[in-house]
């Protein structure tokens, strides 16, 4: 008996079935994220995986996701998952984000020092804003909080002040940001500042990096969800947790909306990325979320239980600040940035040695006529007010000129002026220039009104010791952060990464896009 056509019909079975088993390979999808979903990740993958799709969520901050939407503007990515809503609703003016839907909601609260807390009568007591003023005013509390302008739990925090200044949670409208009281009242919040950042999740490293250093910063505002990140951290490494203060009077929240891109990459991918968001809402995977310490649609999962020790309580009901209308936003956030934020004390260390010849002096020239230029600052909201100063150190392996300037903007003119007459030559020592920094900002430091910061623009490694600054970093006493940014092809970074590390700053990469790095910076001072 022949059996060839038997067995051939046998493999051609096998060869259909084991196709059946297998669907085809998933698109390759870019999620444009915040930091806080940093946690919510492996979600997004155990998705993708599931697809033999190819996944990736890259992190930015909430305007730079914004600024992605702006006409002309491409976000290179497939769909953007900002802290709010406000954010697509400002920037994306052509409407090219849909399917938005919420996944979680994230109310932003002050998490305080639970001994700082302790010692304020807070604990298990009713807390409100003009409570917290109170505390600022009387010089016994200073807190940490990211900037309005460029990430969402500080747009949110300042949002809700001023809301308690006009004294209504229900709608912020245009005509309230006109009354001087209103004003007044998010001014004096905001001079409880100690440190800034661009990120709500470099700010939580912060905090805790502080704890373990020594600095012992007194309170955060941050995600309700990223103080609880927070506290088990702390708790895990036996330290002091922080205490949740959930204003009466309002908080505003994230609603964590995860939305589309449309950019023609056909029905597959929209297809693909409606069945992910199907998955991120269903019921298992809400409460997972909800395991997270962040809130979710009532009804979908149950909230993590009430903390006695640290008052945290998803399950709890809040006075909500309702978003107010993106026009009224984008005014909001300009009176911040120009009028009422703490202002900045701000250092630039320009390295201008020989290594620095050619593209170097190009590049950096660039930047300073960014960071100069009121016009250009503006449109990333990064503009600096008539209250902030300016110091500019150009340097060499010695520094060449030190001048100071106001923001203002023909005291940004005459800087950039100067600026430009700068030519790349000699050796390179950014140790001497920083402290030589931190020596020309003492008599402003000691008034204790500026939020200080020295920003280091190099391309290389320096000559020089660290101790040179150290001791005098040390001996002062003011917690001034050191930021740097990278210029060129071949960056030796060790350094500046130990300044950072050392003074709770961090560094920027500048060698993609200096007008990025630079706006990055700004936000953290």
């Amino acid at each position: 008996m022949n059996f060839a056509p038997l067995l051939r019909s046998f493999a051609a079975l096998l060869l259909v079935s084991a196709l059946a088993g297998c669907s085809a390979p998933g698109p390759q999808f870019t999620i444009l994220a915040g930091s806080e979903n940093d946690v919510l990740e492996p979600l997004v993958q155990e998705f993708c995986k599931s697809r033999s799709a190819g996944c990736t969520m890259r992190y930015q901050g909430s305007l730079d996701i914004a600024l992605s939407l702006k006409a002309g503007n491409d976000p290179d990515a497939d769909a953007v998952w900002p802290a709010a809503s406000i954010w697509i609703d400002m920037f994306d003016t052509a409407r090219r984000v849909k399917s938005v839907k919420s996944i979680a909601q994230m109310p932003v609260i002050l998490g305080v020092r639970r001994s700082k807390a302790q010692a304020l009568g807070w604990i298990g007591a009713k807390v409100t804003t003009r409570d917290i003023l109170a505390a600022v005013e009387g010089g016994r509390l200073k807190f940490l909080m990211t900037s309005a302008t460029q990430s969402n739990s500080g747009a949110a925090a300042y949002l809700a002040m001023l809301a308690a200044g006009i004294g209504k949670s229900d709608l912020i409208e245009a005509g309230d940001l006109d009354k001087a009281e209103v004003l007044a009242t998010a001014r004096a919040l905001l001079r409880g500042v100690e440190r800034s950042s661009g990120s709500s999740g470099w700010l939580a490293d912060l905090y805790r990096d502080g704890q373990r250093s020594g600095a012992h910063y007194d309170a955060m505002w941050n995600y309700e969800a990223v103080i609880k990140e927070t506290n088990d951290k702390l708790l895990a490494d036996r330290q002091e947790p922080l205490y949740a203060v959930y204003p009466e009077d309002g908080v505003s929240v994230g609603d964590s909306p995860l939305g589309f891109v449309d950019r023609g990459r056909g029905k597959e991918v929209e297809i693909f990325f409606a069945d992910l968001q199907a998955f991120l809402l269903k019921g298992e995977t809400q409460a997972r979320i909800a395991a997270t310490g962040r809130r979710v649609e009532l009804g979908r999962a149950v909230p993590i239980r009430a903390d006695a020790l640290t008052n945290l309580n998803p399950g709890r009901a809040l006075t909500v600040v309702r978003p107010p209308e993106p026009a009224v936003i984008q005014k909001a956030l300009g009176l911040y940035q120009e009028a009422l934020r703490r202002p900045s004390l701000t250092a630039l260390c320009l390295d201008v040695s020989g290594s620095m010849q050619g593209t170097g002096e190009k590049q950096l020239l660039e930047a300073m006529q960014f960071l100069l230029t009121p016009a250009r600052t503006r449109e990333v909201l990064v503009q600096w007010s008539k209250e902030d100063q300016i110091l500019v150190l150009p340097f060499s392996d010695h520094v060449l000129w030190t001048e100071n300037a106001s923001g203002d903007d023909g005291d940004q003119a005459g800087l950039l002026a100067r600026a430009l007459e700068l030519r790349a030559n000699g050796g390179t020592d950014f140790y001497t220039c920083a402290e030589r920094a931190l020596a020309a900002m003492k008599p402003l430091l000691d008034g204790e009104r500026h939020l200080p910061a020295i920003v280091i623009m190099t391309d290389g490694k320096s000559q020089g010791t660290m101790s040179t600054f150290e001791s005098a970093w040390r001996a002062d006493g003011r917690r001034v952060p050191i930021f740097g940014v990278t210029f060129g092809d071949k960056v030796e970074r060790s350094q500046l990464d130990a300044l950072a590390t050392l003074t709770g700053g961090r560094v920027f990469d500048g060698t993609k896009s200096l007008t990025q790095a630079f706006r990055a910076v700004r936000g953290y001072n």
